[in-house]
């Protein structure tokens, strides 16, 4: 259907009417014209109106349809739900449909969203790996006992700074120095721990060999426990 002012227009023949541009993914270079041509492992970060909460997901898809998500939030108890809700939904459903499907959380949503602008344009984590990344290449994000890489700080001006939880797992004591300051630290990796409880270790064994020390910890002249002193 035309509108009269173009029903009477003079016929103009198209000149430089080229292909689309071929984006990176997985080793090739591919004219994505429909959402089967869209393939990738990658990662989108969202929040919410509120940014009271963020989450990171990631996706693997193969020929537009994703085969594997992994869902991490922060900062908001609701997302938790939200995130095991998403685990279920999005795995088997075409890019496009995810991004028109009701996630639960904002936060979600909007990684959803991220994501998909990464992948449709080609800058995957897979762009230049030959066939990508096989189903459970999202799992290497959580390493060891499968559990998210947290970094949570806390600290005011009156009492200093507080490490609670970073990289290497759960912090239980802080080692400082004869100023006071915060020369290192020693932690529990929680996903180790489980793992060697879930065997049949003794807990009290499997906290002492989950455990670790960052930093000069030994040559710390005090310590303190990061919540309670």
């Amino acid at each position: 259907m035309l509108s009269a002012e173009v029903q009477s227009m003079e016929c103009v023949a198209r000149g430089g009417c080229h292909a689309n541009a071929p984006v990176p993914q997985e080793g090739k270079w591919v004219h994505v014209r429909e959402i089967k041509d869209i393939c990738g492992l990658t990662h989108g970060v969202g929040w919410c109106a509120p940014q009271q909460g963020a989450c990171k997901l990631t996706l693997n898809v193969k020929d537009g349809v994703i085969q594997e998500a992994l869902v991490e939030t922060i900062g908001c108890s609701g997302m938790t739900h939200s995130a095991a809700m998403a685990a279920e939904i999005l795995p088997g459903r075409t890019v496009l449909e995810a991004l028109n499907t009701d996630l639960v959380c904002d936060a979600i949503n909007t990684a959803m969203r991220e994501l998909f602008l990464q992948i449709a344009y080609g800058r995957t984590q897979t762009a230049f790996s030959e066939g990508g990344l096989p189903v459970g290449a999202g799992l290497e994000d959580l390493g060891k006992g499968l559990r998210s890489q947290v970094g949570t700080t806390y600290g005011t001006l009156a009492k200093g700074p507080r490490y609670l939880e970073l990289a290497e797992g759960y912090v239980t004591s802080l080692g400082l120095d004869g100023d006071g300051e915060i020369i290192g630290y020693k932690f529990v990796h929680v996903g180790k721990m489980m793992e060697y409880i879930a065997k049949g270790m003794e807990p009290g064994e499997a906290l002492a060999k989950a455990g670790g020390q960052y930093g000069r910890y030994n040559e710390a002249v005090r310590f303190i426990d990061p919540r309670h002193g």
